[in-house]
């Protein structure tokens, strides 16, 4: 497999360099690889109107982030990232907790 390698991910601090929303900045909350977009926090926010459902007896008109293409964004601060080291540490540590793990038993006076 072909693996797109981007200079934006999931988490990042990012500001809009250019088209309508140009100067705004957000932390990144979706990175579309395929389609090359990103859903920015509180940038390009789309009203969509929903149908009366039992969900919502009224109907609705519920705002969300639009799509913005990559290219127009830039990285701001960098998202903390757990590496893969640490996560295979960590899963390590929980097997020794898991279900089957005996716990050491205090003497009792």
């Amino acid at each position: 497999m072909n693996r797109v390698k981007l200079h934006i991910r999931k988490g990042d601090n990012v500001e809009v360099i250019s088209g309508n929303f140009k100067g705004s900045s957000g932390k990144v909350l979706d990175v579309m690889v395929k389609k090359q977009r990103v859903l920015i926090e509180g940038v390009r926010l789309i009203k969509r109107h929903l149908k009366k459902s039992q969900d919502n007896p009224q109907g609705k008109i519920a705002e969300r982030e639009g799509p913005i293409h990559i290219s127009n964004v830039k990285v701001l601060e960098r998202g903390e990232r757990v590496s893969k080291e640490k996560v295979k540490k960590k899963a390590a540590k929980d097997k020794t907790k898991g279900k089957g793990a005996k716990e050491k038993e205090s003497p009792e006076a």
